[in-house]
């Protein structure tokens, strides 16, 4: 009997680095939503405060500012985890 061929083992390291693929995936995944949610509640709020003080664009447009400020300190911040 022969031994088999350590070279055609499927679960070697084409097992690892699909299973790195997908961290990566789901951290690129993490960080889109992030910068969603982000900026959809900085909206949201402004739109919000818009309409109860009647200040219409102005809480529009500081929520989107500071939405998008938020997602990218978030974002940063997930990077970081991989350097």
């Amino acid at each position: 009997m022969s031994s088999p061929d350590p070279s055609s083992d499927s679960s070697g390291d084409q097992g690892s680095s699909s299973a790195s693929g997908l961290s990566a995936t789901a951290a690129f995944a993490a960080m889109g939503l992030t910068a969603a949610i982000s900026v959809g509640a900085g909206v949201g709020l402004g739109v919000w405060f818009d309409s109860a003080e009647h200040s219409s664009p102005l809480g529009l447009l500081v929520g989107l500012v500071l939405g998008f400020v938020a997602a990218v300190v978030s974002i940063v911040q997930q990077i970081r985890r991989f350097l």
